[in-house]
């Protein structure tokens, strides 16, 4: 029983068999039952994510969280799906329909595509794509689509300004995203991300810290979430893009961008982390799943933990942070990880991972410096005395500004 759901697949083919199916009926009927069955796991794994995220958004806050419905308030998410569902759906006046109602469904869908990649263990996983991580790629500038498709047929000017935020940090924040996602490609020697757990023998996270971190952080940007919600920010645009969504329309937002969170922490586990990789997991791949989702959640947490202690920032530092500092350091990582995958010996593991890892360290270290005397530049600028007003600079001010010439006249002309 170490791998029971290649046990069950096993037993339905040959029930499917005896009934005298051919083999291409079976694979696809077997197909079909996969997908359904993921798609339900991870949706009912939504429902529990509402109440992990008040129940640790409580801890954070000094709050008890939900404890009414059920022990330890568990079924508190039943009841918010139940209330949603029963809430008025409403169009707002002028709103284009069609994109309207389409907008929170692929905000959703485009998360569980991301699914269909993620090797659970080592029997379990949706497809092996060679190419996985340019996939992730691509799903995930669809669910930026569901985002701008939302503000944009909402006919609300807030609806639309969270949609132009969204183009500017979603869009700027997958540069350094998909730099920094070459790096595993490159250990690995693949982009396949079965390959890539496979080939984490030792975690990738120690030979490529940097490009680990920059994942970590363009992932809650391109989540939208603290301190990089802007999109959907409550002080300055209300609600954002999904500002008109009532209902259940408004709950395929909220759980795309939960399940989006959880699914970014299984994305990092699996490039850095060494995925569903642990102690018997080979041997007992439904350990596997447990060290898989084990790894996936701590990840969660720690998107939670920032979102809930870090304040919103201002859109020019966003991307002054993104253009100014995590694309040039991305870049760095992945030249200098490119020229060492060539020059140090991939036969002696030892010596390639400590390789990489200096490699990493130096360059904390230059960034350190380099940022150290940037910010004794800033020191230096806002500590200068600004210039004083005083009567005598106005009035200097105002003679040195030269009069308005008046406006020529036209000569009326004779008829």
């Amino acid at each position: 029983m170490g791998d029971p759901v290649n046990t069950i697949r096993i037993w339905l083919a040959g029930l499917l068999s005896g009934w005298g199916l051919s083999p291409g009926w079976i694979a696809l009927i077997l197909a079909v039952l996969g997908v359904v069955v993921l798609c339900t796991a991870v949706m009912i794994l939504d429902i529990l994510l509402v109440w992990v995220e008040r129940k640790v958004v409580a801890r954070f806050q000094d709050r008890l969280g939900p404890n009414r419905l059920g022990p330890f308030g568990l079924i508190q998410p039943i009841a918010d799906v139940i209330k949603l569902l029963i809430k008025e759906n409403i169009t707002p006046q002028g709103a284009d329909r069609l994109v309207y109602n389409i907008a929170p469904i692929i905000a959703l869908a485009t998360v569980l595509l991301l699914w269909a990649v993620l090797p659970i263990s080592s029997t379990i996983s949706g497809t092996n794509l060679n190419v996985g991580v340019l996939y992730i790629v691509a799903i995930g500038a669809i669910s930026t689509l569901g985002i701008i498709m939302a503000g944009w047929s909402s006919n609300n000017k807030y609806a639309l300004l969270g949609a132009f935020r969204t183009v500017a940090q979603m869009v700027s924040y997958e540069v350094p995203m998909v730099i920094a996602l070459l790096v595993p490609v490159i250990l690995a020697g693949s982009m396949g991300l079965n390959d890539i757990v496979n080939a984490q023998s030792v975690w990738f996270i120690v030979m490529a810290p940097i490009a680990g971190l920059l994942i970590f952080i363009t992932a809650i940007a391109e989540l939208g979430r603290a301190p990089f919600d802007i999109n959907e920010a409550e002080s300055e645009i209300v609600a954002g893009f999904h500002i008109e969504y009532t209902g259940m329309k408004f709950g395929l937002f909220y759980a795309g961008e939960l399940l989006h969170a959880l699914t970014m922490g299984a994305i990092v586990s699996t490039l850095f982390f060494g995925g569903w990789r642990g102690p018997g997991s080979q041997t007992y791949p439904i350990l596997g799943v447990f060290y898989f989702f084990l790894k996936a959640f701590f990840f969660y947490w720690a998107i939670m933990w920032v979102k809930y202690s870090l304040p919103r920032i201002r859109i020019d530092q966003m991307l002054n942070f993104n253009w100014k500092f995590l694309t040039p350091l991305a870049l760095t990582v992945l030249i200098v990880t490119a020229i060492l995958d060539k020059i140090l010996p991939r036969s002696n593991m030892a010596v390639y991972t400590v390789g990489m890892l200096v490699a990493n360290l130096i360059i904390i270290g230059v960034t350190a410096l380099i940022l150290r005397s940037r910010s004794g530049i800033e020191r230096k600028r806002v500590a200068e005395p600004g210039p004083i007003a005083t009567p005598e600079r106005a009035m200097a001010s105002i003679q040195s500004t030269p009069p308005a010439q008046p406006p020529a006249s036209s000569s009326p002309t004779s008829t």
